[in-house]
Formats: structure tokens, sequence, C-alpha cells
């Protein structure tokens, strides 16, 4: 892959480094363009005043339980119910038709044609319905020429041009002008086409933004290609919200925990999730017949800390009282809303199988944390303060399930979890010390060099910045080689009012550089300090050849199982980023194991579950060498050293290709 990194500044210029935000630990370089113009006041440190982002959306959508068997009676029903069982007053806002609202039809200038019979006045009448009600009202569409009813009929005949290809900024203007609020893009006649995701979801962005120019609308765009072209790589901006998976529930299917489990693990890509952006691991299969109030909760807790959007997928006008209480849950919606709008992330698996995922929340020393317990068989499972990025000072434990406090704590925190299920917590602690990188010039889009990091891992940095518009602004960041993401920067009420907004950031161990850029078409923030923060149980090293002085690496983020591990130039990213754990492993992702694949060649080597078995465990020597159970090297193919090297085993030999430093 590429990883190309523009370079436009021309003059370097020396600025302080406060450590904590207080003191001056050190020196760091800003590289700056030279037209930046002048500002009329910075401020003087960091901000501490954290900005509110969009949070995941919440809301209901018809697939789950309806299918294709939709219309105006079911949307109305349905929306009422979410009225009337206070669903709605919880936070549940959005009312999504999915697949089957539309049979395909148009009209000779390419409009759109409802069949009046199912919506009664057109599609705008039941937008308008839905927004009597105090809600909003998404639609679906696919990217390429069919939706998926037409390959996968469910109820209703399989109707042909149901897709929004060759129409993409006229149907995007036509959702608006009905009303619509947010539009659900499938994949499945993009993926019959062979169309690229990146560059056919990219478009239809593009036209999103043009249709606004018309209507002055906007639409919410969620894109469903189930992280076929991993879409965390480059959806954030584009994008409100995108699918890391496959469908969690199909028709005729009942709820299964093994695919809860996958959904929650492939949608971990916490430096994609950030100022409104969103990974989405799928609908919402709480009240779904086949899973108990237990079962439910657990989903529950895995799409909160997962800041998952919530699209609840039960028929809402006869759920139970039990089902709309686990759905509107103050504590646990809040940790799934809360405004700094980060992903958690997994800080501790001490013994397989038991989990400890942390999120930072909005607010100094504030985390939500989930204790998560995979194994058939209840255990106690311990959260540590300092794996949180807390210091080890005395912390207070709030079950959010229960709504009731557990106490206070020195250090860590102890608890029974019941097999197959987690509890869920809110913990109120010390912030640890961070470091600050303040920029005094003029420019807006500046580059923060010599960004030190004393481990490999994911940080939390605070974006200290300046947005006096009324609309959120954008820009890139980049960390040395990795993706670049734009960055949303919601107004902060003046031009010389700075607050912060936050995302989590893998960092090398030692200098980073931070690059942020303009995006096209939208007027920068002015962006004046970094505040960057260790989350110490992420903490790894990286796997780096003696003979390349290249990082072992997985190849674009690629989570999938069997990915074969490559060489490629260090960029500290989480996909070079390996744990290595008592139990032998070398953990990549937080749950994928460097693995020697058993099969009849004997010398490849691939990511894969965790599962604790022989092929997994690997001894990493003095010597520098790292070897399988079976005695065999892990080798840089060939001896080559150029990016995109595979790694395979091989019987050692003592060259410089066969050994590696952790660093």
């Amino acid at each position: 892959m590429s990883r190309t990194v523009a370079r436009s500044w021309t003059r370097r210029i020396t600025v302080r480094v406060l450590a904590a935000g207080v003191a001056v630990a050190g020196l760091a370089t800003l590289d700056r363009p030279e037209s930046s113009a002048p500002l009329s006041a910075e401020p003087a440190a960091v901000s501490t005043s954290q900005t509110g982002v969009t949070p995941p959306p919440m809301g209901w959508a018809s697939w789950n339980s309806f299918f294709s068997s939709i219309d105006h009676n079911v949307i109305k029903q349905q929306a009422d119910a979410l009225v009337s069982s206070g669903m709605a007053a919880a936070g549940y806002k959005y009312v999504n038709l999915d697949d089957g609202w539309w049979q395909g039809q148009r009209d000779a200038n390419g409009d759109i044609v409802v069949d009046e019979n199912l919506w009664p006045g057109g599609m705008k009448v039941i937008a308008d319905y839905i927004h009597s009600k105090g809600l909003k009202v998404g639609i679906y569409t696919d990217a390429g020429q069919n939706g998926c009813g037409y390959y996968y009929p469910t109820t209703r005949p399989k109707a042909p041009n149901t897709g929004m290809e060759g129409h993409y900024q006229q149907d995007l203007e036509t959702f608006q002008r009905w009303g619509f609020d947010y539009v659900k893009i499938d994949f499945c006649g993009g993926r019959e086409e062979r169309l690229d995701q990146e560059t056919t979801y990219k478009q239809i962005g593009t036209a999103n933004e043009a249709a606004s120019a018309v209507t002055g609308r906007k639409l919410v765009l969620s894109f469903c290609e189930w992280g076929s072209g991993l879409p965390w790589n480059w959806a954030p901006g584009y994008g409100d919200l995108w699918r890391t998976s496959v469908d969690i529930l199909q028709k005729d299917e009942t709820p299964q925990l093994t695919k809860m489990y996958y959904n929650f693990d492939e949608a971990l890509h916490p430096a994609a999730q950030h100022t409104g952006y969103y990974n989405d691991p799928d609908m919402l299969m709480v009240g779904v017949s086949g899973l108990t109030a237990a079962r439910n909760r657990l989903h529950m807790s895995l799409w909160s800390i997962a800041g998952a959007p919530l699209l609840a997928g039960n028929n809402v006008a006869t759920m139970s009282a039990e089902t709309r209480d686990i759905l509107t849950n103050p504590e646990v919606l809040a940790v799934n809303q809360d405004p700094r709008g980060l992903q958690g992330v997994k800080v501790a698996e001490d013994t397989r199988g038991l989990q400890v995922y942390g999120k930072v929340l909005s607010g100094t020393g504030k985390r939500a944390v989930m204790l998560f317990n995979r194994t058939g068989s209840a255990a106690n499972i311990t959260v540590r303060w300092a794996d949180l990025g807390l210091t080890s000072a005395s912390a207070t434990v709030r079950n959010a399930w229960t709504r009731t406090d557990a106490g206070s704590f020195e250090t860590s925190y102890t608890t029974s979890v019941p097999a197959n299920d987690a509890v869920l917590l809110t913990v109120s602690g010390t912030e640890a010390s961070g470091s600050t990188y303040e920029d005094t010039t003029t420019a807006t889009t500046p580059t923060f060099s010599n960004i030190t990091a004393s481990t490999a891992g994911t940080k939390l940095v605070d974006i200290t910045y300046a947005n006096g518009s009324s609309t959120a602004r954008k820009a890139t960041i980049q960390v040395n080689g990795q993706y670049k993401y734009v960055v949303a920067f919601p107004p902060t009420g003046s031009a010389t009012t700075y607050r912060t907004v936050s995302l989590l950031a893998h960092l090398a161990k030692g200098a980073n550089t931070v690059r942020f850029a303009a995006v096209s078409g939208s007027t920068t923030p002015d962006i004046d300090a970094l505040r960057v923060q260790a989350i110490p149980g992420t903490d790894g090293a990286a796997l780096v050849g003696a003979a390349s002085d290249r990082c072992v690496d997985i190849d674009k983020n690629a989570h999938i199982n069997g990915t074969k591990p490559q060489l490629w130039d260090c960029s500290g990213g989480r996909n070079q980023t390996f744990q290595q754990n008592s139990r032998g492993e070398l953990v990549v992702y937080g749950d994928k194991c460097l693995d020697a694949v058993d099969d009849d060649k004997g010398d490849k080597v691939a990511i894969w579950d965790c599962h604790g078995g022989a092929n997994q465990k690997w001894t990493v020597h003095s010597d520098g060498t790292i070897t399988d159970l079976n005695g065999n090297c892990l080798d840089a193919s060939g001896s080559a050293t150029a990016n995109g090297t595979q790694l395979i085993r091989w019987q050692c030999k003592g060259q410089a290709n066969q050994k590696w430093t952790l660093r």
C-alpha cells in the first residue's frame, strides 16, 4: 500500500512543550506554511474546555423486525410507539426505513416514483408525520444499480433498479426535499458490479454536499459496505458512520452470541472514531426473540463501551417493559452518548477471555469500564486505574446497570462477572499527567514534530482550536506515515475562543510527527495546541527487522483472519503494535494473535483470533530471533528488505532477516 506523505511546509520554528499543561519539559519543533494568516490572539496554553461533538445516532430501524414488509402503517405505528414508550425521550430520535420502501420505478426525468398504495401521498407525507412527533427520519438506498432486496428478496418479490447508481446527487436531493435526515447506503449492487468502495462512497459524499448546496438540508450518511473496503481507513468525514462487519441478524436467523461478539470485535478501530464519526457494528438485536434479558444487557454494554450507533431493531409497539428499560437505562446510554465521542479500547486481558475495556469520558478523570467475561464460567476481573490513564490514587466506582455506587478504591477494582456477561462501570479518579505541545505561530494547520512517547500504543490527544463560524470546520490529521483522518471542529463561539476536541491516536515509541492539513472545500479551524496522554493498557512494541529497519505490519489495518504480515516503514500504527503477553502470544489489535499457520507447506504466518493453540506461541530470544514451538524462526522471506516483503517461518540460520528488535 502507499503511505506517501505530502510535505508542504517551508520553515521550522521552535516552540515550548509544557508537561501536563504547566511546566516546561523540553522543546518541540513545528513546521509551518508561510502563507498562514495572522491571528489576533493565541491562548497561553492548551484549553481544558471540551467541545461536545455529535453523538452516535440513536433511533429505530425497520429491517430486523419487518424486513421488506414496510408501509406507512408500519412506520407510523413504530414512530408512535417510540414516543409513547419513552424511547424518544431517552434519545431514540431516528425512524429509519430500510430496504423494501421502493420498487425501483423512475419517471422520464429519472426521478423516483413511489408506490402510493404503500405510501399514500408519497414519502414527504411520512417524513412530515415523523417530524410532527418530534423525531427524525431515515431512508435506504444502494450505491449500485440494485439494492440488496433484488439479490436477497425477503417478504416481497425482488425489485430491480432500487439503487442510486447514475443518480447520486439526484436521489440525495430528492431525499432531502422529501424531508429525510439520514440515508443508509448499502452495497449489494456495488459488490455485484465490483465498484471500488472508497471511490464510490467518496463520490456519494461529494454528491451529498452538492445536494445540500441546492436544498439547504443535510443528510447523515451511513455507509454500509460491511467493512469489505476497510472503511475505517478513509470513511471519517466523508460519511458519518460506516459498517465494519456483516449483518448481525438475517431473516429467519436466531440471534447468536458469537455474531454479537464478532461484530463488536470488528468495530474496534479507535483512531477512526472521533468528532462525530462512528464505527458501526450494525443494528441492535435487543428485544428480538431469542435473547434473554441478561444477553440484551450484555449487547447494550458492548455497543455502549464501543460508542456505537444505537438503532433498535425490535418491534417497539409490542416490546415488554423489561426490554424498554434495558434500551432506556440512562447511565448506560450516557456512556454511549458521551460528548467526547470516543471509542472504548481493550486495556487488559490477564487471563484469556477475561477482558477489560476503558473509554475516556468527558470531564477530567472520568472513564467508563467494561469487565467482559467471554468464558463459560463466572470469574473475578480486575481493572487497574493505571491501565486507563489514571493515577493509582483512590477512585470511585459506580455500576451503570444497577445505578448504584460500589465505593472508593485504591489502585484497582475487582468484581465477579458471570459467564458470557459483562459489568459496565463508571470510574471517577485522577487524570495522569500528559504533555502539551503548543503552537505560538500564526499558522492554522500546523505540523507538530517530536511528539514524544515513552512507549508505542494508543494515546489520548486533546486538540485546542478556535472556530468562529456557525458551522463545523474540517481538517485532516496524520500521525507519521499512517492514514489521514478528517477531523470535525465544531464552532467555539468566536475566532479567539479556544476549546478542545479529542481523538485517540497511535504513536510509536520515541519521536512522532503529527500533521494537520486543510480539507478541500472547508475553511480550516485555527489549531493551536495538543495535549497527549498515554493509555498504558494499550502499550506494546513494534517488531523491527534488523536487516530492513522496517516494522512487522498488517497491511491497510486489515482485521480479517488469515491476513499475512509484511515489512513496512515504521509508523507507530495500531497495525504495527504488538503486545507480548504471559501466554507467549504476540497480539495485535488487542484480539489477533501472530499465528504459525498449520498447513501442508508449513511456513506461513498470519494473524488469527487468539485461541491459546500451540501454533500461537512464540519465544523472543536475547539474540533477536523469534521462534515458534517447532524452533523455526520468524523470517523476512527471501532475505528481502523492501516494503511489502512477506513474513514466513524458516529454519533458523542466524541471518539478519531473522532478527528483530521489540521497540
